[in-house]
């Protein structure tokens, strides 16, 4: 996702903010229910322009990549940029921004077994591509 789309989605969400209000009940958090939200929103966009939603749609710290791991970290990026969307989805949600099972089922429209397994294919997939094993 690029930046424009990312603005886009934030854009959007705050357009439909209004009336999606309105659905909040307060038993959580409301910054994890507006996280949802966009969350929502750019897989919505997503599979509306048919794009593979990629690692660019989660957040990224600034944080200096030693030289000596930048080939790792180039062969983790193309491991998951490989994986199916369904496991890719699972993975990003629950690794990056820490979104527990039941909020991805919530998400994604699965259920928390789904949700689970997925993650679990998605994790035995990386190993294979880069060579770990178990």
């Amino acid at each position: 996702m690029s930046r424009a789309d990312a603005e886009d989605v934030v854009h959007d969400v705050f357009v439909r903010l209004p009336v999606l209000i309105a659905q909040y009940d307060e038993r959580g958090r409301f910054e994890g229910w507006l996280t949802r939200l966009a969350i929502r929103v750019a897989l919505m966009r997503a599979r509306r322009e048919r794009r593979l939603v990629s690692l660019d749609a989660a957040p990224q710290e600034a944080t200096a990549v030693p030289e000596r791991d930048f080939a790792a970290l180039q062969l983790a990026h193309a491991a998951v940029a490989a994986l199916p969307d369904a496991l890719r989805h699972v993975l990003v949600l629950r690794v990056m921004l820490e979104l527990s099972h039941a909020e991805i089922a919530e998400l994604l429209g699965i259920s928390v077994g789904t949700s689970e397994v997925r993650m679990h294919r998605a994790i035995k997939q990386l190993r294979a591509r880069v060579g770990g094993t178990r």
